[in-house]
């Protein structure tokens, strides 16, 4: 009897541990869609630091996890943009800053879904470097946009795969209090279906989570996503 007393209370210790590292440390995501390809496909599991934005400001080429603004119940995950007050503008697919444009460095193409793409490396104005890809003749994209100038506390975000993603061009700036956490590592990723952003819960993460185990892509497992 005894014995089953030190168990219940040291799996309430770890239940409680597990709680506060999920509430104030870090928590685990899956990639639903391919809104942020090349960087991260469907059926990447990642971890992100709810933690680091208590004592520091998020950063320009930061990919966070946030609370989408239109609908606070779903999870977005997309990369910062432009910080407060900068300008910013799209012009076929070129991203301006103050009116300076982030080179595109063309590396490679290919073809997916039907659709023939496009990948390049976007230099970011502190010199960062991420992939972002295009696809050719996509009718549904929207390839200009602003300019306009980023309020406040509030920061411009874009997808990688910027043809197909729902992101600031579409719904506006991103609140920084809507910012769960910033997104680091890769910590297993799985050949699994993609998600609509309304069918994700914990028994679908749950789902996911087990269809990539039992499909794993081991080369993207530890794969880090910050400099």
């Amino acid at each position: 009897m005894e014995k089953k007393g030190r168990w219940i209370t040291e799996l309430i210790v770890i239940v409680i541990i597990v709680l506060l590292i999920r509430a104030f440390v870090a928590q685990a995501y899956n990639i639903p869609s391919g809104s942020m390809k090349p960087t991260l496909l469907v059926g990447d599991f990642i971890l992100v630091n709810k933690l680091v934005y208590r004592f520091s400001e998020p950063q320009r080429g930061d990919i966070v996890v946030f609370k989408y603004p239109i609908d606070p119940n779903i999870d977005f995950i997309k990369r910062i943009i432009a910080l407060p007050g900068e300008e910013v503008e799209v012009r076929n697919n070129q991203v301006f800053i103050n009116g300076k444009p982030l080179h595109l460095i063309e590396v490679g193409r290919g073809e997916e879904n039907g659709l023939r793409k496009v990948i390049y490396e976007e230099v970011l104005p502190e010199g960062k470097k991420h992939k972002v890809q295009f696809y050719e003749d996509f009718p549904f994209s929207k390839r200009d946009f602003g300019p306009v100038v980023v309020p406040p506390n509030h920061y411009f975000v874009m997808g990688d795969n910027r043809d197909n993603s729902e992101d600031s061009r579409y719904w506006g700036f991103l609140p920084r209090e809507n910012i769960v956490g910033k997104a680091f590592v890769i910590y297993f990723s799985g050949d699994v279906p993609p998600l609509q952003t309304t069918d994700v819960s914990i028994f679908t993460g749950i789902k996911q989570l087990i269809l990539a185990i039992l499909h794993p892509r081991f080369e993207r497992i530890g794969k880090p996503l910050i400099w």
